[in-house]
């Protein structure tokens, strides 16, 4: 009896010194790795904890009369797109928790198309398009689960709105249905981005000003929920269900905006943001900004994002919103009451 428990104490002590070697070689950057803790799995959008899904984006309306949005609290990813007359509209990117409502959805552009195509084949639910861009969404790499395709079943009008500010989109049925016609979305991958701590030179401000011909955004920093709260047109961007709007990261990505062929039911002319190549841009996290450098050099690649030196910039973990723009934005510094303007266009 005492020569086992003698073995067993030996080698009880073997197996700890072992560990302890093994944590005295371990350099100071270095991550332990134990085999009987799996990591969680992370959602490739966010950073957060969840996992991939198939890809759903929604065109949404985004004038006054269509607010208060439903359904954005819960994308991955969201971009602010400039529209005929100067106007912005949105592309909401789902993966990771699909809403049970979304709206008010609103019709494709011809951006769209260039836009999503980094994303692989993804679901695109949007409520009509121009006559002249019906065949170049066919012919797109993406899955059309739009109205004129899916109908009132899952497309209805909100009777406490005024169309055409009023559509909604039953978005989990819609899913469903789509899988029964054998479409299948691309999954959420990493898209060029990538998570980590904030840039050591990072600029920190009180708010920023992002503006179009007939539309602006401010993006406000919050301690207290330490997430930026966002301004549309002037007033606190509150969802349907009380929640003020506002991302964890926030880019200022500058494009080239001109006119495109297309035109809307009224004549005016739909301008078209390039997102492929490279250019400018604003990263906002943690209360500050970084100036940064956006480069996509193909429709199919994603978007990375680097310092003017070319060191990448990662992103906080959490919901990203984009904004495509091509005005500079005007930013308060933290500190000041007045506004310091980085350049205007």
């Amino acid at each position: 009896m005492f020569f086992r428990r003698l073995v067993i104490g030996s080698v009880a002590m073997l197996s700890l010194a072992t560990v302890m070697v093994a944590l005295v070689a371990l350099l100071p950057g270095d991550k332990i790795s134990l085999p009987f803790i799996k990591d969680a799995p992370v959602n490739s959008l966010t950073g957060l904890e969840g996992s991939d899904g198939p890809v759903l984006v929604v065109k949404i309306d985004d004038t006054t009369y269509a607010h208060p949005q439903v359904g954005l609290q819960d994308a991955d990813v969201v971009y602010i797109e400039q529209v005929e007359g100067g106007l912005t509209r949105l592309a909401a990117v789902f993966s990771s928790k699909i809403p049970s409502i979304v709206g008010p959805v609103r019709s494709a552009r011809i951006s769209d198309i260039e836009l999503l195509a980094q994303y692989g084949k993804v679901a695109f639910a949007y409520s009509g398009a121009q006559r002249l861009l019906l065949p170049v969404i066919a012919s797109a790499n993406l899955y059309d689960v739009g109205a004129n395709k899916f109908g009132p079943q899952f497309y209805y009008n909100d009777p406490a709105r005024i169309a055409p500010y009023a559509m909604m989109l039953r978005a989990p049925g819609l899913l469903v249905e789509a899988k029964t016609r054998g479409i299948s979305p691309a999954t959420s991958a990493n898209m060029g981005w990538n998570f980590g701590d904030p840039a050591e030179n990072l600029i920190a401000i009180k708010s920023a000003h992002i503006s179009w011909p007939a539309s602006s955004y401010d993006v406000k920093w919050s301690e207290k929920e330490e997430r930026w709260l966002l301004d549309h047109n002037g007033k606190s961007n509150v969802d349907s269900t009380g929640y003020v709007l506002g991302p964890k990261t926030f880019i200022i990505q500058m494009v080239s905006i001109s006119d495109s062929i297309y035109k809307d039911k009224v004549g005016g002319v739909t301008p078209f943001s390039a997102t492929v190549g490279s250019g400018t841009c604003y990263l906002l996290r943690n209360g500050g900004y970084s100036p940064c450098l956006w480069k996509r050099p193909t429709v199919g690649s994603g978007t990375t994002f680097t310092d003017p030196s070319g060191e990448e910039l990662t992103f906080e973990a959490g919901q990203i919103w984009f904004a495509l723009a091509a005005k500079e934005p005007v930013f308060t510094l933290a500190g000041m009451q007045d506004a310091t303007n980085t350049g205007s266009k």
